[in-house]
């Protein structure tokens, strides 16, 4: 498999714009002859539908929600990155650019966060224009805050529900498109599989969640925007329907699969209480802001936190990086978390806790100050905790939050397969081994509102597409594929159920490819996966008929598929033998225990090409080249 990055010559800072000169138009009177399916509607594929159709193309788009508002972009509460600098505190693109790579363990591209870094500030502008809520200042000027891995102020935020506020904005410009008839929505639709017809993506094979009728659509181009797959962990902030299918579906159909084992683990999640959870809570990283971080000194401190002195409690994060504090980035914050509660240190009943406090802010600024800025995430976490965090300083923990891998793409976000667009955490491309905080959104708007409407037309421009019908032979063989897996998941009528498998899926993954790795780790999942697997396909228990509303189908082959997928990303842990970001390989840390990169063998993405059934993945190497940024060793000391 060729691996073409298509990044640009040149400087750095012209890269972007140059390209967008030298790609290729479409005539706005030939656009409406061009029908684009984009799968997915949240911020990135609302913003691109929505976009693609204002520029006159004819878009259909699919999501398994009753409607684009229940995208789980929604749940992303503290903020959206931009370089405006508007603290006049030393920020500039390029410092964003910089402390993004950095961050990312310098494990992504230097020209495609660059380009991020520059659309971020026209981001701002769009939102506001499209009247997103953002905080502002007494004046009128909007407000900024600062997020972990950056010691500038740049996350313009709405209060902390900054996605369901974007999200809400996409959703309008989407939804004038939809009654202006450029957009064709499909609400309760499942991407089950995609049509590949002379080496292009052509289509996708989808499901009516409500009638259980499978059908093919055909386009021009494709485009998945349909999030990350944490869930393969079972427990994680995801919402519970997030899933890999459409990627997993795609990548064994030939689309590479790019850095499955970077997973970001968030630090400030509300802590597991019983086996009866089937998700986590993200308690959002801006709490940061003004919240410590500390644990009792003494081992096995069950005392309550008001009676527990300032001379017997370890801020360790203050203590360990103090140029940083206590936003310092998520996986290093989160393995913090971890080595304490390791020590015997942790709080709360299952003392796989540590505390987030608020008295020293709200003593400094006082509890209204305090409730403006965090107030619903402060009712939230009562809600659910029945503690008051006015009183009572918050319990976290870390949990599985944002993968950093995704299907491979190159500079113009196009897969492997030819007219298969990747966008937003679906993607691979811009975060490296570690997301910093408040840059998903970034990232998913800039590649909906701002990238793909300009790469895809040179897609579409150069490709000279012949027209395909409902009864080609590749639509027909790729709609019976579908048609039979589902059969074959109905006849097993085995004495498990699938959310059993997926929950032991998760345990296997948390314990051998969570926080932190090994080689005797890894390899134990590699076996206890596999054999998993088979016990699914022979035991699994899926009640109910096709051809009706059947959640249990639904989610079996979502299961189906974290089954394959936890093997690939166990086996891309296991080959990369270095510790970088969010991946952490026990064998290669510092004497001070943190993570030590290995630039000479590992200073490249691994794209993962699917080889058959029976056959283990081949390993494809897209080299990382830096030439703006100097490669060094982390620090935020």
């Amino acid at each position: 498999m060729e691996l073409r990055s298509r990044v640009p010559t040149g400087p750095l800072e012209g890269k972007w714009e140059r390209h967008k000169f030298e790609m290729k138009l479409v005539n706005p009177a030939n656009k409406r002859k061009y029908t684009i399916l984009v799968v997915g509607s949240g911020l990135a594929g609302a913003s691109a539908a929505a976009t693609l159709s204002e520029l006159g193309y004819n878009v259909k788009c699919y999501c398994f929600q009753d409607s684009p508002r229940r995208a789980h972009s929604i749940a992303a509460q503290g903020g959206i990155n931009a370089a405006k600098n508007y603290q006049n505190d030393g920020d500039s693109i390029y410092r964003l650019f910089y402390d993004t790579v950095k961050g990312g363990d310098f494990r992504a591209r230097e020209a495609n966060v660059y380009r991020l870094a520059q659309i971020s500030v026209t981001i701002i502008d769009q939102c506001v224009a499209q009247g997103v809520p953002f905080a502002r200042e007494y004046g009128g000027l909007l407000s900024n805050r600062s997020f972990g891995g950056a010691q500038v102020s740049r996350t313009f935020y709405a209060r902390g529900q900054t996605g369901q506020q974007l999200l809400l904005g996409a959703y309008q410009a989407l939804e004038k498109e939809i009654a202006n008839g450029g957009v064709t929505m499909y609400p309760r639709t499942e991407m089950l599989d995609l049509i590949v017809v002379d080496g292009r993506a052509r289509g996708i094979v989808i499901r009516n969640e409500l009638t259980g009728k499978i059908e093919s659509h055909l386009g021009d181009a494709v485009v998945l925007g349909t999030g990350g797959y944490g869930n393969v962990f079972y427990l994680s902030t995801n919402a519970k329907g997030t899933n890999t299918t459409a990627i997993w579906r795609s990548y064994k159909r030939g689309a590479a699969f790019g850095n499955p084992c970077y997973t970001q683990i968030h630090p400030t999640c509300i802590p597991v209480s019983g086996d009866y959870q089937s998700k986590l809570t993200l308690m959002s990283e801006s709490l940061r802001n003004d919240g410590r971080v500390w644990v009792p000194k003494k081992q096995g401190d069950k005392r309550p936190p008001h009676e527990i002195p300032e001379a017997e409690r370890d801020y360790y994060l203050e203590r360990k990086y103090p140029s940083f504090g206590n936003l310092a980035p998520r996986d290093i914050s989160s393995r913090s978390a971890k080595e304490v509660c390791d020590e015997g240190r942790g709080v709360g009943e299952t003392a796989l806790g540590v505390y987030l406090d608020f008295a020293d802010a709200i003593k400094r600024l006082g509890e209204a100050s305090i409730r403006e800025r965090y107030g619903n995430l402060f009712e939230m976490y009562q809600r659910i905790t029945d503690e008051d965090p006015y009183k009572i300083p918050m319990r976290i923990y870390p949990a599985v939050h944002y993968t950093m891998g995704g299907l491979w793409v190159d500079y113009n976000l196009m897969s492997t397969i030819p007219g298969l667009h990747v966008i937003g955490e679906a993607n691979f491309s811009d975060h490296g081994a570690n997301r910093l905080g408040a840059s998903a959104l970034m990232q998913g708007l800039a590649d909906g509102y701002f990238v793909l409407p300009y790469t895809i037309g040179d897609y579409i421009a150069s490709a000279k597409l012949a027209p395909v019908t409902t009864d080609h032979p590749v639509v027909r063989s790729t709609e019976a594929d579908v048609t039979e897996r589902t059969k074959r998941l109905l006849a097993i009528k085995g004495k498990r159920t699938a959310a059993s498998f997926h929950r032991e899926l998760g345990k296997i993954m948390w314990d051998n490819c969570g926080m932190a790795r090994n080689e005797q780790g890894l390899k134990r999942a590699l076996k206890e996966i596999p054999a998993l697997r088979e016990e699914f396909w022979e035991n699994v228990n899926v009640p109910g008929a096709s051809a009706e509303l059947n959640q249990s189908l639904e989610h079996a082959g979502r299961v189906a598929d974290f089954l394959e997928l936890g093997e690939l990303m166990c086996l891309d842990a296991l080959h990369r033998t270095e510790s970088c970001g969010g991946h952490f390989r026990e064998e290669s840390q510092t004497p001070d225990g943190e993570a030590l990169r290995d630039d000479e063998h590992f200073t490249y993405v691994a794209a993962w090409e699917y080889a058959g059934p029976e056959s283990e993945p081949i390993l494809n190497k897209e080299r990382l080249i830096f030439e703006n940024v100097k490669l060094s060793q982390r620090s935020y000391k």
